[in-house]
């Protein structure tokens, strides 16, 4: 356990910090999985003879851990250093899922609850900020780029483990047919996957927590000047603790910020499959075959993992407060021709939720690099855990908002488009109070910084190793 340490992991002379970002990525892949759970929604229902909105309990309590654990585990992430607190998300998901298995196997959805959701959703939070500040301490000349090449991952992951899952289940019950509607694996098959699972993602994580190195006290990329950064008025060289963060406006300013981007993207991505089925549907028949509406889903994946990456790096070039401003701004434009002229063409329809979905994926993977460049390097990780809080709202609040509207129309697979003007129009007063939010964001005033010694001695060595 001794190599765990944070002072065991310092990088030797001659480290790549190129290899930081695949160590990230080895553990977002795995926490990514938590976007795949509707590959056997259907088969935990049916085994456990419960209702869907029972087993989507599951997913919304992983969230919510998710964001809870980030938020609490935030500082100690900071104290302990990357490998230690990757090594304990790598426990708590795989150990996650071992505990579901023994859940489906005794037929305790309760068990399942404990596990996936309770102690996955811890693995979750840690293993989803682990990653983030020392990314942004190897790269501090290009942190959108490396955060968006880490968090891509996460948004991936569902392209990963939704055809392994499939094909496990298939391995597991030969009677089940993967990707066929209607299809339900056993119980027997799903205990398969969920142990498979637990042991596969447990093994990549610890591959990220092998590799895994933070930079000696000091380091800084070859020519990198950190005076440029001086000059640029919405990047601070100064550092603020994660107690402080929260006392500044500007704090709560960026937790509106993601909130309301990931409460409207968040308003597509749960009702895909069935929204684009119901934008074109006549008569009571859709021209969009479930099938067809599968593969949307998927293309939406991509588009929100691109997102990530593309957007993230762009906003290395232009800044974060523009990026953002872009994400809002023509987010609610997008919104608008969605609810709109949607239902014109199926074309239209995609282009709008596939970029829409990009801004989504772009907005998680931009925000720890405006967090650095609000707050400094000190406690990142923490403010970014602390931030987090507003991902679990808007995974409650977005799909409340849609399901509530919905509700009021009619029953699923009766709706059409006009079904959805109201809730869209929702998401553009909510992506406007982003907007504003964005437009009020300031540099951090000088009261809330570290002392100069606590930022250049010992507690900086500390961080900076």
């Amino acid at each position: 356990m001794t190599a765990l340490r944070r002072d065991h992991a310092v990088a030797p002379t001659g480290y790549s910090r190129w290899l930081i970002p695949p160590a990230a990525l080895a553990v977002h892949l795995s926490i990514g999985q938590v976007y795949a759970t509707s590959v056997y929604r259907t088969s935990l229902v049916e085994h456990f003879d419960a209702s869907q909105t029972a087993i989507g309990v599951i997913f919304s309590i992983a969230i919510v851990m998710l964001g809870l654990s980030a938020a609490i585990g935030g500082t100690w992430v900071e104290n302990n250093g990357p490998r230690r607190a990757m090594f304990a998300s790598a426990c708590f998901w795989a150990g996650g899922f071992l505990v579901g298995a023994l859940g489906i196997a005794t037929s305790q959805l309760w068990l399942v609850y404990l596990g996936y959701g309770f102690l996955g959703g811890i693995g979750l939070g840690l293993g989803y900020i682990s990653p983030v500040s020392t990314l942004i301490k190897w790269f501090p000349d290009r942190p959108g780029l490396a955060t968006g090449l880490a968090i891509m991952g996460f948004g991936g992951g569902a392209l990963v483990a939704t055809p392994l899952s499939g094909q496990l289940m298939a391995l597991y019950d030969p009677q089940y047919v993967a990707g066929q509607s209607g299809s339900v694996a056993s119980g027997g098959a799903l205990v398969g996957l969920f142990a498979t699972l637990g042991v596969v993602y447990f093994v990549l994580m610890m591959v990220g927590v092998a590799v895994v190195r933070v930079p000696p006290a000091g380091w800084r990329p070859a020519g990198f000047d950190p005076a440029k950064l001086r000059a640029a008025p919405m990047i601070t060289t100064a550092n603020v603790s994660a107690n402080n963060a929260i006392r500044t406006p500007q704090f709560w300013l960026l937790w509106v910020v993601l909130f309301t981007n990931v409460t409207a993207g968040i308003g597509i991505l749960e009702q895909a499959s069935p929204m684009i089925q119901d934008f074109f549907r006549e008569g009571g028949v859709s021209a969009v075959a479930p099938a067809a509406a599968g593969g949307f889903v998927g293309l939406l994946s991509i588009f929100n993992m691109a997102g990530r990456f593309v957007w993230s790096s762009t906003s290395d070039v232009i800044g974060r407060k523009p990026i953002y401003m872009l994400y809002l701004g023509l987010g609610m434009v997008l919104y608008v021709l969605l609810a709109l002229f949607g239902h014109v063409s199926v074309a239209l329809f995609v282009l709008f939720a596939c970029v829409i979905l990009s801004f989504y994926g772009g907005g998680f993977a931009t925000i720890p690099a405006y967090l650095r460049d609000m707050f400094g390097t000190y406690q990142v990780g923490a403010i970014h855990g602390r931030l987090l809080t507003a991902w679990s709202a808007a995974g409650i609040a977005g799909p409340t908002i849609v399901n509530t509207f919905l509700d009021a129309e009619g029953e699923p697979g009766t709706l059409t488009y006009d079904a959805y003007t109201l809730p869209l129009l929702t998401m553009v007063g909510i992506l406007a109070v982003g907007f504003v939010a964005n437009l009020l964001v300031r540099p951090v005033a000088a009261r809330f910084h570290e002392p100069e010694p606590a930022a250049s001695g010992a507690g900086a060595g500390k961080e900076a190793e």
